[in-house]
């Protein structure tokens, strides 16, 4: 199992109907074969300047592949997110078995 996240700031105001499109955007990812467990939440802490985060799962390698490189995703991401998000941080995990 892989999870797959990431945490990130937009350009837009918060509460903006901007902001709002592009959320609704990056959920309709979830639709993509593989991903499981996809979650949009919002930042509570003020411990860093990120205000939103996607979270999602994939059985395994081949299914986060497949996303990555899947056309709704790479659209997305240069239609979408190098325009819209002021920055991010990306953590990608497995489970550690010591």
């Amino acid at each position: 199992m892989i999870r797959h996240t990431v945490a990130f700031r937009l350009k837009h105001p918060l509460g903006s109907a901007a902001e709002h499109d592009f959320l609704r955007a990056a959920c309709a990812l979830a639709k993509i074969e593989g991903v499981q467990k996809f979650e949009c939440l919002r930042q509570t802490s003020g411990k860093n300047s990120f205000t939103f985060g996607l979270s999602m799962e994939f059985a395994d390698e081949a299914a986060y592949f497949f996303y990555s490189g899947h056309p709704e995703h790479t659209a997305f991401v240069q239609q979408r997110w190098i325009p819209e998000v002021a920055e991010f941080m990306e953590l990608d995990y497995v489970a550690y078995a010591p």
